[in-house]
């Protein structure tokens, strides 16, 4: 069982690590590959997770939305 919660634990960690990028993901963001790459180089400063989450949330301005 401790085994099972050990491989549990890595994989949400693994998940909200990863948040940003699978926000952008679903969000179908024109900028993914870059939030991506952001999100696993400087993911794990605060500052850089933040950001790359900042980013995959922000809304699309029309013209990139109506190219979509």
């Amino acid at each position: 069982m401790d085994v099972f919660l050990g491989f549990v634990v890595i994989i949400g960690f693994f998940a909200l690590y990863l948040l940003p990028s699978i926000v952008a993901r679903k969000r179908r963001h024109p900028n993914e590959t870059a939030i991506v790459v952001l999100n696993v180089l400087a993911g794990w400063t605060f500052i850089g997770w933040v950001g790359a989450l900042v980013w995959a949330c922000v809304n699309q301005p029309a013209a990139a939305a109506i190219n979509a």
